[in-house]
């Protein structure tokens, strides 16, 4: 068997477009993906169906491999090993970057060790992350020429420590990685080392996600206001003068934050700073064999009526999986709702024929009001609860419906804590993100705008009191 090249890869701090384009275009071949613990799930996203996921933390406590747990990335040594040799595609993925704090040596031993060929793709560290989030500048020409990164957490069977807190506390900054469980012995090296107890420290918890906390203070108070706060891991400090620019350029707290439920790509250039946490996931069915034997008479229809993308990825998947083509679509005519619709339409090499301007199932209706529709077979491909009104209105219009549930619209099984009231806008994109919100997050904070795509949703808002 061929032994296969390792790549250890950088997955970023925590939001997952914040991996490399290397790094993705990596693990989209992958055949194994062993990675750590706090690498964000929706990377997983991207990859093929059947790529072998493999979670660090599932080998040891939490994922943490600190002190005595040698055994677990022993285990984990070996698992990269034994799917090299066995000719398989393997992506070792790392949370920020490979070859900071992130015990990479281990691994590459084991990989000379055995001969096997490796290349390491950097990624974004914590430490650049929390500047960029916070508007903390590790450097600044005025206050800081230096920076240092160190470790809270040394391993334990170290006779004594490798840090001189005489040397580090000169620096200019200096950012302190698995600190927040340590934070109080780091705290008090660095003010007997002849830091001033007045000098500026920040803490950044969950760096760039939903969930990020920020808590600035002085040496002198900070531990007391960590413990007050319950900051926990995983989180950097930043110790300098450069903390106090943050009140200046902290543009997450600058910027009007909107909360975008839905599913949509991120749109960029817009005001204010979207983030997005889906409130819905799509699921495909357990069983296709219904759905599979309408598309098998696809040719015998006169309109395709697609009214999100998901409709359209899976109508084309069976189509695939029944070994049809595009072929067998000649002749018919194509109605799409919204513009994500219309551009995986288009992707897939068909041109809607009808497409309202606004996004919405209800100006559809009125568009295919300028259309016969008297006799004529309408195909929707739907999720299992989709709104019955368009169906409803085109059979009203003489055409002979043939619908099929193509996909499952479930409410996410982990949504994150999340701390409302950092957001003064609410966008909800179907009246199942509105029903799913109040499930989970019961109501909104208080003075918070709401905004609706489509008038149903507008309408399920109402009736969930999230609109007047």
């Amino acid at each position: 068997m061929k032994k296969e090249k390792v790549y250890l890869i950088g997955g970023g701090p925590g939001k997952p477009d914040l991996i490399t384009v290397r790094g993705l275009n990596i693990l989209k071949q992958a055949d194994i993906v062993i990675y750590d613990y706090l690498v964000d799930k929706r990377i997983f996203n991207y990859l093929k169906p059947e790529t072998k996921l493999i979670s660090c933390g599932k080998l040891a406590k939490k994922g943490e491999f600190l002190g005595s747990h040698k055994v677990d990335q022993e285990k984990i040594n070996k698992l990269i090993v034994d799917y090299a040799l066995a000719g398989k595609k393997v992506a070792r993925l790392k949370n920020g970057d490979p070859s900071i704090f992130s015990r990479i040596s281990q691994e590459l031993e084991v990989l000379v060790n055995n001969n096997i060929e490796f290349e390491i793709v950097p990624g974004v560290t914590a430490a650049s992350a929390a500047s960029a989030y916070t508007g903390i500048p590790l450097t600044e020409r005025n206050l800081s020429s230096t920076c240092v990164f160190l470790t809270g957490q040394e391993d334990s069977r170290k006779s004594e420590s490798s840090l001189d807190w005489e040397i580090l506390a000169k620096s200019g900054t200096i950012i302190i990685y698995m600190s927040v469980n340590s934070l109080e012995n780091s705290v008090n090296n660095l003010i007997a080392a002849g830091k001033k107890p007045s000098t500026k420290i920040a803490i950044i918890q969950d760096i760039s996600r939903l969930t990020q906390k920020l808590l600035i203070g002085n040496l002198d108070n900070i531990t007391a206001l960590a413990k007050t706060n319950k900051l926990k891991a995983p989180a950097i400090v930043i110790v300098g003068p450069v903390v106090g620019l943050e009140k200046k350029y902290n543009w997450l707290k600058k910027n009007k934050s909107i909360l975008f439920t839905g599913l949509s790509d991120e749109r960029f250039f817009l005001k204010g700073t979207y983030e997005h946490l889906p409130l819905i996931k799509i699921e495909l069915l357990d069983d296709y064999r219904e759905f599979d034997k309408k598309v098998a008479k696809v040719s015998e229809y006169d309109w395709l009526v697609f009214t999100s993308r998901y409709g359209v990825r899976c109508f084309f998947t069976r189509l695939k999986a029944i070994n049809y083509d595009n072929r067998k679509l000649y002749g018919l005519k194509a109605a799409v709702v919204g513009e994500s619709t219309f551009r995986a339409l288009k992707h897939r090499g068909i041109l809607a024929d009808l497409r309202p301007q606004q996004e919405s199932a209800k100006d559809l209706i009125e568009a295919f009001k300028k259309v016969d529709l008297k006799g004529k077979k309408v195909f929707l491909s739907r999720s299992d609860i989709s709104d019955k009104g368009l169906e409803t209105a085109l059979k009203a219009q003489g055409a002979k419906i043939i619908s099929s549930v193509a996909y499952k619209n479930v409410m996410p099984p982990d949504l994150p804590d999340v701390s409302l009231d950092s957001f003064k806008e609410f966008m909800f994109t179907s009246p199942s993100t509105v029903r799913n919100f109040i499930k989970r997050y019961k109501a909104l904070p208080q003075k918070a705008s709401v905004s609706c795509i489509g008038q149903v949703t507008a309408k399920e808002a109402k009736r969930c009191q999230l609109l007047p």
